[in-house]
């Protein structure tokens, strides 16, 4: 494990686990949650802090899809979960490039050769740049297209937050997709009232595993006192947001990816669906900035 140091703030990561944060607080403050340790012994970026979503985000469909004419199979890897999710970065072990009191850079680099077919069929190479200091966190994001052809990619971030101390989000999306009994994407509609943060709203007020569109690329979290106020600002690659409020939980996850749950199969069908095609060397870039704007 890799630890910076910023002032008060420290920010502890594990490139050999997904390149995930461990956990970040300031003083004794955890900004995200903290991580279980039957999660840190057990390797299991699930049960960290965040970690990274490349080459896509979410779910694909049963693990299948059609990329420049070719039917492709990927690897169920979460479970008897019936597809694949989050990409291979947060069951990789990724390098340590560079290291410094308040910086750190983690990289992977994927070749799809034999079973690692299987996780990914185009190879890339993929970094996170780790910057803190003792009031903000920010992760830069980019993954570049290794193959000699054309091939599909995406990147997110997957941050988890504790829902002690009553929190309140507040974002503003244009639209949000309802999802079928099988988890994927089933309809497009307007932010209907239960789920409309606009003006703010606690956490746990809807159960919520939904993919968002046209959000203003900013999210405000507030935790009842003696909480923080947290932003959250992303850049433009990050054109959707993930709200997952699982009932009962004592986390929550507000998650800027680049593009909406299964978009591989419908590139054809949803015009903004987010997923990018690079080109031979072409690289996929973005960054989330996390601000504490009040303790």
């Amino acid at each position: 494990m890799l630890t910076l140091r910023a002032g008060a703030a420290s920010l502890v990561l594990a490139p050999e686990i997904g390149g995930s944060i461990v956990g970040w607080a300031l003083g004794r403050l955890h900004i995200m949650r903290r991580a279980a340790p039957e999660a840190i012994i057990g390797g299991n970026a699930r049960g960290l802090a965040s970690f990274p979503l490349v080459p896509y985000s979410n779910r694909i469909a049963h693990g299948r899809f059609d990329f420049g004419g070719t039917r492709h199979q990927i690897a169920l890897n979460f479970g008897d979960h019936p597809h694949a999710i989050h990409g291979i970065g947060w069951q990789s072990v990724w390098s340590v490039d560079a290291a410094g009191p308040g910086t750190a850079r983690l990289s992977l680099t994927h070749r799809p050769d034999g079973v690692a077919r299987a996780r990914w069929p185009f190879a890339f190479h993929a970094t996170q740049d780790f910057t803190l200091t003792e009031d903000t966190l920010t992760v830069s994001l980019a993954i570049e297209n290794n193959e000699t052809d054309p091939a599909p990619a995406g990147l997110g971030l997957h941050p988890f937050f504790p829902t002690a101390h009553a929190p309140t989000l507040h974002f503003n999306a244009g639209s949000v997709w309802t999802n079928g009994a099988d988890h994927l994407p089933a309809e497009r509609i307007a932010v209907p009232a239960a789920w409309n943060y606009t003006e703010g709203r606690r956490v746990g007020t809807a159960a919520l595993d939904n993919c968002f569109a046209g959000w203003r690329r900013r999210a405000d979290i507030a935790w009842a006192p003696p909480g923080p106020i947290l932003s959250i600002e992303a850049s433009e690659v990050f054109t959707h947001l993930i709200v997952f409020t699982p009932p009962g939980a004592d986390f929550f996850c507000v998650e800027p990816v680049s593009h909406m749950t299964d978009a591989l199969n419908r590139t054809g069908s949803v015009p903004d669906h987010g997923m990018h095609t690079l080109a031979p060397g072409e690289t996929l870039a973005g960054t989330v900035r996390f601000h504490i704007l009040d303790v």
